[in-house]
């Protein structure tokens, strides 16, 4: 979700095949530099291998570019390492955000071809989309401050999660 000058990433810890939980501490949140971050939901080792590849473009990016890429680069480069496995994909859904060199927020979502979903205002993704988007639609206005961007994105996350039995176990919120 978007603020004034700042952005806001959250998930849920639950980690689960099917309505079996495995793990409640599940990190599905990654910081790839200081003013990015991706989310990963979807299938775990999917997840954990797209996220490995990601930093290595990344961090061959830095040595080449002598910076830290762009947001809009960035998923750029998701769409098409996503693309380029679209005939046996990664199950994954990313949810990218970050700010530009002119703290402009950036947020996008993908499906797991790499079809990109830009958005001003929120993006979702993972099995509780449904009732996150309810939530966010319901709870968002523009310009929120860092504070109020906070307890916002939380309680759209907590409301969502509590009507979806294959998410839940609390949540990680980043500001950025």
């Amino acid at each position: 979700m978007v603020g004034k000058n700042c952005f806001a990433i959250a998930s849920d810890r639950r980690l689960g095949v099917q309505l079996q939980t495995i793990a409640t501490d599940f990190q599905r949140i990654s910081k790839i530099h200081d003013r990015l971050f991706i989310g990963l939901s979807g299938l775990a080792t999917d997840s954990q291998t797209l996220y490995q590849r990601l930093v290595f473009r990344h961090k061959l990016y830095q040595l080449r570019e002598e910076r830290d890429m762009k947001p809009e680069t960035f998923a750029s480069l998701v769409s098409a390492l996503l693309y380029e496995k679209r005939f046996g994909p990664y199950f994954c859904q990313p949810v990218i955000a970050g700010l530009s060199d002119e703290d402009k927020p950036f947020i996008c979502t993908m499906d797991s071809i790499g079809a990109k979903e830009l958005a001003k205002d929120f993006v979702v993704a993972g099995t509780a989309g449904e009732s996150l988007y309810g939530a966010c639609e319901a709870m968002f206005k523009p310009d929120m401050e860092p504070d109020e961007l906070f307890e916002t994105v939380s309680q759209a996350l907590l409301s969502s999660v509590d009507r979806d039995c294959l998410s839940g176990w609390g949540g990680h919120v980043y500001i950025v």
